[in-house]
């Protein structure tokens, strides 16, 4: 046998037994979609796997290997599948059943990338991050405001595989909402990807709503009676979170737009209308970052412009009670020096004399320092 063929043969039996893999993951195992668990109780990395035809879900037809075969050989519908947090050996089956690019394919395993669209032949691939605002009764200086993760989507003429990190961005809403719509879903693999793209942007809208109540909140404690007393760990954390909601928001604006607008084989003309809506959204959330972000800086800034009045209020304070403590001082000082002849020194009523100078002279200048709100 000359090498070509065995290398061949090496190849083929590799792609069999990823293939096998595959298989072993998704037959005869319930579907599932979970909202929140970190891990599916399949004991595996497949959240679900479904084939629509026509906008309308099919009923199960054997594993995922079986269900991809009987598409193309119809050459109609797609086939769906999500998996969570897969691991290398779980996702190399799916990336030969599919053919999809080893570059992409070690971004979707090992996560904590930037949002961005990239295409590979006829397959596109999608990244996502998703964010959720973490509930908390007290903004304090180490609050976790906004939870981060990831929806990586490849995309072809027959397929969605969906890979999600993190423990929220859930797709089963989005999976009920495009199962609910018919005609949307017809469209194939494009009105998939549209609908996370618009479930992801929708997310990022309510947690700009939750994170202005926080802002709101800390900008009247700042401008309150006692606003210098804030802890100016709470602003900075709200920035260091800001800036991770930023993070996730800002980079997917080119994605979106070349969706929008660049033709690609497997975006439905139809489907690049809606693109735009949820590029109109994604600027909203983008305004909306902008400015709080120069709200924080204002709100830090006049913070510390109270700070410094304080400071300033309470050194005036110090200074003018040292100015009334220096008068009986004074007076004292002088008479405890060691001189043979001192005014009034063996005078019988002296003594009162020089108190009552000392008490009145305090009393006037702590009337005069009220006044000119020293004190």
């Amino acid at each position: 046998m000359s090498r070509a063929a065995q290398l061949r043969k090496v190849t083929s039996l590799g792609r069999v037994a990823g293939l096998r893999r595959v298989a072993r993951l998704t037959r005869r195992r319930p579907r599932v979609d979970l909202s929140h668990p970190a891990r599916s109780p399949l004991g595996s990395s497949v959240v679900n796997c479904v084939t629509y035809r026509d906008g309308v879900r099919t009923a199960a037809s054997g594993d995922l290997v079986e269900a991809v075969r009987q598409v193309r050989k119809s050459g109609e519908g797609f086939v769906w599948l999500g998996l969570h947090e897969p691991t290398d050996e779980e996702f190399t089956g799916v990336a030969e059943l599919f053919d999809l690019h080893p570059l992409a394919v070690e971004d979707a395993v090992e996560a904590h990338q930037r949002p961005k669209l990239e295409r590979y032949g006829e397959t596109l691939f999608a990244v996502f991050k998703t964010v959720c605002y973490v509930e908390h009764e007290e903004l304090t200086a180490t609050s976790e405001v906004v939870d981060t993760g990831e929806i990586m989507v490849f995309l072809g003429p027959d397929f969605v595989v969906t890979v999600r990190h993190g423990r929220h961005g859930s797709l089963g809403p989005v999976r009920e909402d495009l199962e609910s719509d018919r005609q949307q879903l017809a469209l194939g693999p494009s009105a998939v990807l549209h609908a996370i793209a618009d479930h992801v942007v929708d997310d990022y809208l309510r947690v700009i709503d939750s994170v202005q109540l926080d802002i709101d909140h800390v900008e009247s404690d700042v401008f309150a009676e006692h606003g210098a007393r804030v802890d100016p760990g709470r602003i900075y954390q709200l920035k260091r979170e800001l800036l991770e909601l930023k993070r996730a928001v800002v980079p997917l604006d080119r994605p979106l737009e070349e969706l929008a607008t660049r033709p690609a084989r497997v975006i439905a003309p139809d489907i690049q209308a809606y693109f735009r809506d949820v590029a109109d959204h994604l600027q909203r959330a983008k305004e909306q970052i902008a400015s709080f972000d120069e709200l924080i800086n204002s709100i830090l800034q006049a913070h510390l412009a109270q700070v410094t009045v304080a400071q300033n209020e309470d050194m005036r304070k110090i200074t003018a009670w040292a100015a009334i403590v220096a008068v009986p001082t004074m007076v004292c000082g002088v008479y405890g020096m060691n001189f043979d002849h001192m005014p009034e020194l063996r005078w019988r009523y002296g003594y009162g004399m020089v108190i009552g100078v000392i008490s009145v002279a305090c009393l006037l200048l702590y009337r005069a320092f009220r006044r000119s709100r020293w004190l």
